[in-house]
């Protein structure tokens, strides 16, 4: 793997991100992450509160169209994911905590298409199956678990680049 840190590092895109003082470069890629997350898990803890029974006036089908502002928080994340693995491939990449942050978000992608199939043709009825509220709730932890993880990537890596420990 060592050979692959070094030449990803090289790359003239993670030697910009990681060393431009450009507001364009590395901060401006963390800010399109955060609001990515805003959009992503936002919408997920939107649809699993309203699926355990809080906002019962809102109809979980007036929910569905939110679907589109999730998938635009998901594709935003994962380009500025990408970004940030680039900027320091073996800093993410070194780290169990980047696979099991990766695991949890597809866990999580996962719980939101079986909790909308448990809920697809309710209509306007207030309650969701108990299955349901059960796949809302593991899901609610495992977006809370989502973002302990991304946020402790900062602080659990054993070496930033490949010549530079932590």
């Amino acid at each position: 793997m060592e050979p692959l840190f070094v030449w990803l590092e090289a790359t003239p895109l993670s030697t910009w991100l990681r060393e431009s003082p450009s507001l364009w470069a590395f901060p401006f890629v963390l800010i399109l992450h955060t609001v990515g997350l805003a959009f992503f898990v936002g919408t997920n803890v939107a649809w699993d509160v309203r699926v355990l029974g809080f906002s019962l006036g809102i109809p979980l089908e007036a929910l569905r169209r939110y679907f589109l502002v999730m998938w635009a928080g998901f594709w935003i994340n994962a380009f500025s994911g990408v970004l940030l693995l680039l900027a320091y491939p073996t800093k993410a990449l070194t780290n169990p905590l980047f696979y099991a942050k990766l695991a949890l978000i597809t866990f999580g992608v996962v719980l939101a298409f079986r909790i909308r199939r448990e809920v697809n043709g309710l209509g306007a009825r207030a309650d969701a199956p108990p299955t349901a509220r059960m796949l809302a709730a593991v899901s609610l932890v495992c977006w809370i678990a989502v973002i302990f993880a991304g946020r402790l990537l900062a602080y659990t890596c054993t070496r930033l680049t490949v010549d530079f420990p932590c």
